[in-house]
């Protein structure tokens, strides 16, 4: 631990990063006025008509002639298909993933371009008839549900693990470098609407909308991945690494909160709708916190055996819970996932429970489900409609913007929160991993109509590059720092306060 700074510095680091945020925050407000008089394309070029159907390639003549497609005319052929999708997709997320893990790469993202490797840009491209056998148009519904089920629950096993409120000496560092690790991207990426609503845009969308889930997309972090990443490498218990985790995880519940609110926002038939939405959604958030957290603590812990884990009775309560709280967002029109991550984020915080719980959720959603929303990403993720310059240097300037939107503001965040610039850099760039926390924003943005696939396709592209730079970006920030090591004005790495 690094002394305190003396109250003239602290002051001055106070007054830097509140400079920071009125600049972000004023920069998105002026930008959000000047897109008022912008319109979207009248049809966007390359896009598919129907903007919820996923673009796949025509089957060729003759497909319907395969015999064992008989299997699928039968009452119960559409669970026969759906056992054929998850086999496909277990099977390619386990292959793809396993070769990443030897290659030192994180298992996620190996997984995630599984999922697109499974959609029209190469499987649908290579064999669109196996393609459109596996995957019709049809038989995609169920898949997504049981999809949305999946990321359900890994939402609720992420909400169980953040620790928000035991941050103690750390809880003014965590927050002061999280949010500015939050607005800088998102001003950066309202102000990219600007560029990019008159050409990508969907017809008749809102430009506050789409400016707001360019924000979001931009600014989020993927706190298990960031988590599953420091394990893998060892850094979760250095200095670095568990900064990285408690900007992450106060970060995440930020992130969640803004994602919200743009939800409500984008569903919104007006002003009035989304003010009434909001407050109700406020209402129930301090329901859960208050009266229905002590009912659950109370209630989980009559029916844990003596070890503490919990028995039939406390996960039919989980159950149950995560249920009914994922019910009411959904019907206040923000999303179940919300429901079920404040679910998890009341749970009580007794070790036992939670060793017992946590693992076997996502064990279960891991090995299962979550590769089924990964697979589904893919099939909405067409890399064909980035077939021109225009559209691989608009991707491109996506990511760089994103990177150093959020890699600059945090290892900034950092540097000014104590941090040495070497360890700031390594902290920018544990800042800078999406992952799947991003997919779910993405998703909610698609499934509202607010992001177009052209557009969907490059932040999801975006979210793989940031995250697979991690590992090369933390060893140069291991380099460098032994690069400055050895000129000898390297501070030793601290942990602010």
């Amino acid at each position: 631990m690094s002394r305190a700074p003396m109250d003239g510095s602290r002051q001055r680091r106070l007054l830097v990063y509140g400079l920071i945020w009125a600049v972000c925050i004023l920069g998105i407000a002026a930008a959000l006025h000047a897109g008022r008089n912008l319109t979207p394309p009248l049809r966007m070029a390359g896009a598919p008509a129907a903007h919820h159907a996923v673009p796949a390639p025509q089957a060729r003549a003759g497909f319907n002639a395969i015999p064992w497609s008989v299997l699928l005319r039968n009452p119960g052929g559409s669970l026969v298909r759906l056992l054929l999708q998850v086999a496909v997709i277990l099977s390619a997320t386990r292959a793809v993933g396993s070769i990443f893990r030897k290659l030192g790469l994180p298992v996620v993202v190996g997984e995630i371009t599984a999922g697109i490797l499974l959609g029209p840009s190469l499987l649908g491209w290579l064999w669109p008839r196996g393609f459109n056998f596996i995957f019709s148009g049809a038989s995609l519904d169920v898949l997504r549900l049981l999809s949305q089920v999946g990321v359900a629950v890994f939402m609720f096993a992420v909400g169980m693990e953040l620790e928000v409120g035991e941050l103690g000496p750390r809880a003014r560092f965590a927050f002061l470098v999280s949010q500015t690790g939050i607005l800088v991207p998102f001003f950066l990426g309202v102000v990219s609407a600007l560029a990019l609503y008159p050409a990508y845009a969907s017809p008749g969308t809102d430009f506050t909308a789409f400016a707001l889930f360019m924000g979001i997309a931009m600014s989020i972090t993927a706190f298990p991945v960031l988590v599953r990443i420091l394990e893998e490498r060892g850094m979760a218990k250095t200095p670095v690494g568990a900064a990285a985790i408690t900007c992450a995880a106060v970060g995440d519940a930020s992130a969640w909160a803004i994602l919200a609110l743009v939800v409500a926002f984008a569903k919104a038939e007006g002003v009035a709708v989304m003010l009434i939405n909001l407050g109700l959604l406020g209402s129930f958030v301090v329901v859960m916190l208050v009266p229905v957290r002590r009912f659950v603590a109370r209630r989980l812990g009559a029916n844990e055996p003596a070890g503490g884990a919990p028995g039939p009775g406390s996960l039919a309560v989980v159950a149950l819970l995560t249920a009914g709280s994922a019910l009411v967002t959904e019907s206040l029109g923000i999303h179940a996932l919300f429901g079920a991550f404040l679910a998890g984020a009341i749970m009580p915080r007794r070790e036992a429970f939670r060793r017992c719980l946590i693992p076997r959720l996502e064990r279960f959603t891991g090995t299962l489900l979550l590769p089924l929303f990964f697979a589904f990403s893919g099939l909405r993720t067409h890399v064909g409609l980035l077939n021109d310059a225009e559209g691989a240097l608009v991707c491109l300037a996506i990511v760089v913007v994103a990177t150093a939107g959020k890699l600059g503001s945090s290892m900034l965040g950092a540097r000014l929160g104590g941090m040495t610039w070497s360890d700031a850099f390594s902290f920018g760039a544990l800042m800078n991993t999406r992952g799947l926390m991003e997919l779910i924003a993405l998703n909610i943005g698609y499934d509202l109509g607010v992001l177009p696939p052209p557009i969907f396709a490059m932040l999801v592209l975006m979210a793989l590059t940031t995250t697979f730079l991690t590992g090369p970006l933390l060893d140069l920030g291991e380099r460098i720092k032994s690069s400055f090591a050895r000129g000898g004005s390297a501070g030793a790495p601290t942990l602010p306060r």
